[in-house]
């Protein structure tokens, strides 16, 4: 069985939640509900792509009821923008966990490449997660679409902030148009896309040199870092 991640693990095969009157407050069951269906739409997104995925699928693989998802969501559509945003946002949390915990903020190259780390692993063990936002979601239509260059956006927002604090300590680097950022983030997500498209989401943590010197060559002008390949030792003639 494929490693579908923390964010699609489901509750097909046990108990679903307390019918009728339960010992359990209504608002701690509706929470559960809610949490349960974003699984499992993430879940069936990642096994049959969201244009195939029904209602049915996402409440069987919740143990919830139709009436249930209703209560929370009103068509497949809004259940699938929530899946996304409940995603993106322990991405973003993630990311920027992972830098605000770093002991020394004076190390501008290691604040970024620290930051990228952590997005690209956090993508790595959430592949059904990757897959819904960096396949599924483009093609889902015009909110989708929007969702998407929403998440862009805020990416580029970091980037700028990252670039700007940066550059009160190196005076040397270039100051960039605001669209620049913004192509970094589309740039990124589209390395991404490619190996999550293509089943390699596991490779997705062996972007972080190539995503590092790409920042880096644009916000600080530092040349690409030249990787001579080992030549094969030449054996003599007749030896």
């Amino acid at each position: 069985m494929v490693h579908a991640g923390s964010l699609a693990r489901t509750h097909e095969g046990v108990p679903g939640l307390p019918r009728g009157r339960s010992r359990l407050p209504a608002d701690a069951v509706l929470a559960a509900q809610r949490d349960r269906l974003i699984r499992a739409m993430t879940a069936a997104v990642a096994a049959v792509g969201y244009p195939d995925v029904t209602v049915a699928d996402v409440v069987r693989r919740a143990r919830v009821s139709r009436t249930a998802f209703y209560a929370h969501f009103t068509d497949k559509e809004d259940c699938f923008l929530a899946a996304t945003a409940h995603g993106s946002e322990l991405l973003f949390g993630t990311t920027l966990g992972a830098v605000a915990a770093l002991p020394d903020h004076d190390d501008d190259e290691l604040m970024l490449r620290v930051g990228l780390r952590a997005f690209l692993r956090f993508l790595a063990t959430e592949p059904a997660f990757a897959r819904l936002f960096y396949v599924d979601l483009p093609g889902a239509g015009g909110r989708a679409q929007a969702r998407l260059q929403t998440a862009y956006g805020r990416w580029g927002e970091i980037n700028q902030a990252w670039h700007r604090r940066a550059r009160v300590r190196h005076p040397e680097w270039p100051a960039v148009p605001r669209e620049v950022y913004l192509a970094l983030a589309g740039a990124t997500g589209e390395l991404v896309r490619e190996r999550v498209r293509t089943g390699r989401t596991d490779e997705l943590p062996a972007l972080e040199d190539t995503l590092t010197s790409l920042h880096l060559a644009v916000l600080a002008a530092r040349p690409w870092p030249v990787r001579v390949p080992v030549a094969r030792q030449q054996v003599p003639v007749g030896s």
